[in-house]
């Protein structure tokens, strides 16, 4: 344990919360894992990213909801826990072992978050900050400069925020699977219409990739209905009306 609390940069006074922190659901052993630190984890980072964004920079509201989305997406963290190599300390159990658990994507962000919510209980919002930052440092910075990862649920309210009486909604079909691998499928309604679904390891994951689809549909469909404006007023002008 002493390495990786020196990878996190912060020493545990309850070394339970960091056991609990790094076990999966799949492991049998005990009655703990760390989904309900992993719910915690997931506000804390909102907040620690949102109030430093706050007191660092001039940005509108916009700009910096999305660049705190960016920043604590499930790709971004997990880009983090792999920095951490939180992968080789997970506990888990053998089916999920042997197909790969310590690589998957959504364990290594579940941990990460899992990680922050265990430093919160056993420190303060001063300590968690820290860590946070220090975890999160690289990431902020490609995040600022446009470098970090592409947010399409972001993107796509912000495209249709354009227009008046829009509202999105992302709902959660099914999910297939063991309970440690689950992947999850979800639909997104436009005005109570349903436009596209999308899949994955993570609810956040799946809402992306819909997201991803329609924000796709959406631009196709503005590049064709350009094309046609273009084409009408060419003929005008061959005519010379």
């Amino acid at each position: 344990m002493k390495k990786i609390e020196q990878r996190i940069n912060y020493r545990f006074k309850n070394k339970h919360l960091l056991q609990e922190a790094l076990t999966h659901s799949s492991f049998t052993g005990n009655d703990i894992d760390n989904e309900r630190l992993e719910f915690l984890g997931d506000a804390v980072l909102e907040l620690v990213i949102s109030e430093y964004l706050y007191s660092h920079y001039p940005f509108k509201e916009g700009v910096m909801t999305r660049l705190r989305a960016n920043i604590v997406c499930s790709e971004s963290l997990t880009m983090a826990a792999k920095n951490l190599g939180l992968g080789e300390y997970l506990i888990m159990g053998k089916g999920e072992l042997v197909t790969g658990g310590r690589r998957r994507k959504s364990n290594l962000s579940n941990a990460f978050e899992a990680v922050v919510g265990a430093v919160f209980l056993d420190s303060d919002y001063e300590n968690t900050r820290s860590v946070v930052l220090h975890a999160l440092k690289k990431n902020i910075s490609l995040s600022l400069d446009g470098k970090l990862v592409k947010d399409y649920k972001t993107e796509l309210q912000e495209y249709i925020q354009q227009y008046e009486k829009n509202m999105l909604e992302y709902s959660l079909v099914k999910s297939e699977g063991p309970e440690h691998d689950k992947t999850f499928y979800i639909q997104l309604q436009h005005n109570k219409k349903i436009v596209s679904e999308g899949s994955g390891k993570s609810k956040k994951e799946a809402e992306q990739n819909a997201a991803k689809v329609y924000l796709a549909q959406c631009t196709e469909r503005d590049t064709q209905s350009a094309k046609g404006k273009k084409h009408v007023s060419k003929r005008i002008r061959d005519k010379g009306l």
